[in-house]
């Protein structure tokens, strides 16, 4: 079984692909290990799609997998023989939350005023806050529900602001029967 999951940054999609990987025994696979380059100051600099595309079919390999992010735009070929696409939805003010806690804890004072990554952190923040924004030139949620429309493997829509656990249920009740 392969599963997708997307949504809006810190809407809870690479924590669920987390779990859900360690409930199934499969392999979990985050396309943004693969589409920054590493950087001294992190998330800066984006490697060619191409790239990003070859590298993380080689790390999902060809058993099941479950692989967590936004590939929309360049990543088709990652997701056209997924069983599931899980969409999650999370109100703007709870990812945001979760956004400032989860960079404090990677980078601590750097994001801090007079921080090296302060101005990154800040401009990160903004371009997360205009997910809802249908006029936003980034990835919005209009853009993500076209994409979702086009798409042929069933989508299951979640609410990010449940447990873990209660989101990784949902998901595996929604799993297609394997073929025996």
């Amino acid at each position: 079984m392969r599963i997708y999951i997307t949504g809006a940054s810190c809407a809870g999609v690479t924590t669920l692909g987390q779990k859900l990987a360690t409930l199934l025994r499969v392999r979990h696979v985050d396309v943004d290990d693969f589409f920054w380059m590493p950087t001294n100051h992190p998330f800066t600099t984006k490697r060619p799609a191409s790239e990003r595309v070859s590298l993380i079919q080689q790390k999902l390999g060809h058993e099941d997998w479950v692989l967590t992010g936004s590939c929309m735009d360049w990543g088709d070929a990652l997701v056209t023989r997924v069983d599931l696409i899980v969409f999650i939805v999370t109100a703007t003010p709870v990812r945001l939350e979760r956004l400032a806690a989860r960079e404090k804890k990677l980078f601590g004072n750097r994001i801090a005023v007079g921080g090296d990554m302060h101005q990154i952190h800040g401009d990160f923040r903004e371009w997360a806050s205009q997910y809802d924004n249908p006029n936003f030139s980034g990835r919005n949620r209009a853009r993500h529900e076209l994409w979702l429309s086009e798409q042929i493997a069933p989508v299951l829509r979640i609410d990010g602001a449940d447990s873990v656990e209660k989101l990784a249920v949902e998901v595996i009740q929604a799993l297609p029967p394997t073929p025996q």
